[in-house]
């Protein structure tokens, strides 16, 4: 069943059926590169099929050991930098309670999911340590390398803490790598100390390995449904796979997204009005970004959550520079069953509301904003999701993985390296070894 569908009547006092329609041989285009892999970076396609290429065996060992995490950890630390821990955080808060963390074991009945490893802040790593000093923790540390300095000095760090607690063999019980199949530091370290480890497609890049073991084993730790998210992206990878510009919401997306751009808008801004898509945001940032700033190219991809930042970005939104466009995350059903109260005496002025629903009250929050940022020369797409679940968060995940490879082979870059990232881990490196 199709979870998500796409709303572009917001882009039409901008952009008109005839310009959406010439757009279509560049769509076709990068449909066909990804299709018979004949594209730049076509190695990395990995992703394309993985949904129903999925190895049954492994899905069942990251179950097996997620559950044996469950039992001997109060806290799993995640170690990893971008696509090795963003995609991960994303899914496991759209499922969480807003304070799971805060909470007990017992209340949650999965161990707190800390991640570390996504900075160099001297601060947050001595907190962490200081926070696990009485409590039974695994580690799950992610990279593909194991040269990647923020997560490889978090996993130095925490190993040792791990050793000092429970011992070299006590170790080996709760590390679990996920990394290169065959070579690499990291690989090493595992095989030499015989850690559980689990694989990095050689062809599917982090930001695009949300749905292999990198997001899969810290989702199934949150007790997550994970093959029914693989299924969603399954479903999404067939509905999203038709060569057509008229029917497939994804193509859409992605033809919108590059017309807009011809047209100044350099800036997308994704939205949403729940909280609990932060991360996903960030993830999408990641996502867009790394796979189209490319040769003096690329749509600057932003985000924001409303209503909070429509108390400090909405002037902006509204009436600043006219070079941005805004797609929207609207989640349709309502779970929190919370409505206003009403009180004998209306001291606040609120009576009005009383006895509606708050979700009510937001919704109506998202259709004001929605038309006075159009209104403002805003363009906005919607993406309406029915429902935040298991199977329809698999269709989200895939529907822009591929929207942002197709956009970003209409805008003439390679969608799947990230060549500009080493320049400054190669400063950095050359000032930390004096050079």
């Amino acid at each position: 069943m199709q979870g998500i569908k796409l709303d572009i009547s917001g882009t039409e006092k901008f952009v008109s059926k005839e310009k959406l329609h010439e757009m279509e041989d560049r769509i076709f285009s990068a449909h066909d590169k990804i299709q018979d892999k004949t594209g730049e970076g076509k190695e990395m396609l990995g992703w394309f099929d993985l949904p129903s290429h999925r190895k049954e065996e492994e899905i069942e060992r990251i179950k097996s050991c997620a559950k044996k995490i469950q039992k001997q950890s109060d806290v799993l630390v995640v170690i990893g930098i971008g696509g090795s821990y963003l995609g991960a955080k994303a899914v496991i808060d759209l499922f969480a309670d807003s304070f799971a963390n805060m909470k007990s074991y017992r209340q949650r009945k999965y161990p707190e999911i800390i991640f570390a490893g996504n900075s160099l802040s001297g601060k947050y790593l001595r907190n962490l340590i200081e926070y696990l000093e009485d409590k039974d923790f695994s580690i799950n540390v992610i990279s593909k390398s194991g040269t990647t300095l923020e997560p490889a000095i978090a996993f130095r760090t925490l190993r040792l803490v791990l050793e000092q607690k429970y011992g070299v063999r006590g170790v080996a019980e709760r590390i679990y790598v996920t990394t290169d199949e065959n070579k690499g530091i990291l690989h090493d370290i595992a095989v030499k100390n015989e850690y559980e480890r689990f694989v990095v497609p050689d062809d599917i890049g982090g930001r695009y390995s949300v749905l292999t073991a990198v997001g899969l084993l810290p989702m199934a730790v949150a007790n997550i449904q994970i093959e029914d998210v693989l299924d969603g992206a399954q479903f999404a990878s067939y509905l999203y796979n038709e060569r057509s510009l008229e029917t497939n919401e994804c193509y859409q997306y992605a033809a919108m997204r590059n017309i807009l751009y011809e047209q100044g808008k350099r800036i997308e801004i994704l939205a949403s009005y729940e909280p609990s898509f932060q991360y996903f945001i960030e993830w999408f940032k990641q996502l867009f970004g790394e796979s189209e700033g490319k040769n003096n190219k690329g749509i600057f991809p932003a985000g924001v959550n409303f209503t909070t930042d429509l108390h400090s970005m909405g002037q902006m939104i509204q009436e600043g520079k006219r070079n941005i466009f805004e797609t929207v995350l609207n989640v349709e059903t309502d779970r929190s069953f919370i409505s206003l109260p009403s009180l004998d005496v209306d001291e606040d002025g609120l009576n009005y509301l009383a006895g509606k629903d708050i979700d009510y009250i937001n919704k109506q929050a998202f259709l004001g904003t929605l038309k006075a940022h159009i209104d403002g020369g805003v363009p906005t797409m919607v993406l309406n999701i029915k429902d935040v679940n298991e199977y329809y968060v698999g269709q989200l995940i895939y529907f822009f993985e591929k929207a942002c490879a197709i956009s970003a082979y209409c805008l003439g870059v390679n969608p799947f390296n990230q060549p500009g990232v080493e320049a400054y881990k190669k400063n950095m490196m050359n000032l930390l070894k004096g050079e």
